[in-house]
């Protein structure tokens, strides 16, 4: 090729790398300028003195000048370092390769197994399924727990709330969910929660068996965007599944760390705070993550089980009102149960499940309706009894459900190491309530 014409080719394009500049830093967001980015672009940001790179995402806008939330700590860095645009939006490698190892929100392993070879590049943010794509749901999701399969029935497909108080024992119940379901995948996320936890939910809640399940973790101690597009992260990977047509269950602890998470983006772009502290963007934040479980008609299904943190026991605490008001039921832990020694400590009387009654035969919901009022009576005079101020044969009802008690106690009683399938726990029901 002539001398002439290669210059001429080279001339027609732009081979510079355009690079922004750091204006100013805190502790949680970066400013930048010089760049034309858009609202979730991931920018590099480069040290000129030390070379340490951090990798951030685009969070707001305004005029020229752009606000990067990093996913580390932004020691190190000041103004004038380079900014550089890395891509459009959030992407992270997806693949039949997770299937027992543990991750972090950018599928990278932290379980020292060795590296994890995934060809499918996913987004973390998606739209949710369409409302009229959604199926049915009609079959029940079995997850070998008494207490929830006999009186709060799940359905694949269903998204339900978990809520309870710190050592209530939400952990212990969430691992018995993942070893007794019959989901042929399993997706947990645990989003920040203390990192002594993570081993520890391995090992002692299930067993160091990971066979079939993903666990993505994003501790306490990483920075807020990573806390935040962590529980993205795991609903893209269980996403992926669904779209091969299987069924999911996904689990997540906790929404309120997420929410938190938010809340700290949040006010450091100058967000109001609202409720207890939270902005606009953390209760808008809940439908975009927890609408996108659920059952798609021609696909799988997700079975979703989100924890959620009650702080004091208040149940009318904002991310708990807002959570109870999107998902299709809650199982409420008691704090009094577990002081009576029942576990898993599930109040009935406080919790419910929207689609049980569609999914389980008349005999069965006889039998549930039948066990709450017996166990509704027996709380409404348990003051009366226990002082023996009730005279047996004054009123029928409350005597059957006396005559039961024991019964229905050691019912909603399970051991952690137990799993029950939902056809025995159906019989026993149907069984123990008949007169």
């Amino acid at each position: 090729m002539p001398f002439s014409s290669l210059k001429d080719k080279l001339s027609s394009k732009n081979y510079t790398v355009s690079f922004g500049e750091v204006v100013k830093i805190n502790a949680t967001v970066i400013t930048a300028t010089g760049l034309k980015v858009s609202i979730s672009d991931m920018v590099k940001i480069i040290s000129n003195d030390t070379g340490q790179e951090t990798v951030g995402m685009v969070t707001e806008i305004d005029g020229r000048t752009f606000y990067i939330t990093p996913f580390s700590f932004v020691e190190g860095f000041c103004s004038g370092d380079r900014v550089f645009l890395n891509s459009t939006g959030l992407n992270i490698p997806i693949g039949e390769s997770l299937l027992g190892r543990v991750v972090d929100p950018f599928m990278r392993p932290i379980d020292d197994k060795g590296n994890i070879n995934n060809s499918t590049l996913s987004p973390i943010i998606k739209a949710p399924i369409s409302a009229m794509k959604r199926g049915m749901i009609d079959e029940v999701f079995s997850v070998g727990v008494k207490s929830i399969d006999g009186l709060l029935t799940c359905g694949k497909g269903q998204k339900l709330g978990i809520f309870a108080g710190s050592g209530v024992g939400k952990s212990t119940l969430m691992g018995m969910i993942v070893r007794g379901s019959e989901a042929p995948i399993k997706v947990v996320a645990l989003i920040g929660e203390r990192g002594r936890e993570v081993p520890e939910f391995i090992q002692k809640n299930l067993g160091g068996n990971l066979e079939n399940t993903v666990i993505i973790v994003a501790t306490s101690d990483d920075s807020p965007l990573m806390r935040k597009y962590g529980a993205f992260a795991a609903m893209s990977v269980a996403e992926y599944f669904k779209d091969k047509g299987l069924d999911v269950l996904f689990i997540m602890d906790s929404v309120t760390r997420f929410a938190m998470a938010q809340r700290e983006i949040g006010l450091a772009l100058g967000e109001p705070p609202t409720s207890k502290g939270y902005p606009p963007s953390s209760l808008t934040l809940l439908p975009q993550l927890m609408e996108r479980a659920g059952k798609e008609e021609g696909k799988g299904s997700i079975t979703a089980f989100f924890t959620v943190l009650i702080e004091g026991d208040d149940m009318s605490d904002p991310i708990a009102d807002q959570s109870r008001s999107i998902l299709d039921g809650h199982i409420v832990l008691s704090r009094e149960m577990t002081d009576f020694g029942i576990y898993p400590p599930v109040h009935i009387l406080n919790s419910a499940s929207r689609v049980m009654n569609d999914i389980i035969s008349q005999e069965h919901f006889q039998a549930v309706i039948k066990f709450r009022r017996y166990y509704t009576l027996l709380k409404e005079n348990e003051v009366l009894i226990r002082i023996g101020a009730y005279t047996k044969g004054t009123d029928s009802e409350l005597d059957a459900a006396m005559s039961k008690k024991e019964d229905m106690e050691k019912f909603i009683s399970q051991g952690s190491n137990i799993q029950t399938n939902f056809a025995d726990t159906s019989a026993e029901l149907i069984s123990l309530m008949q007169d």
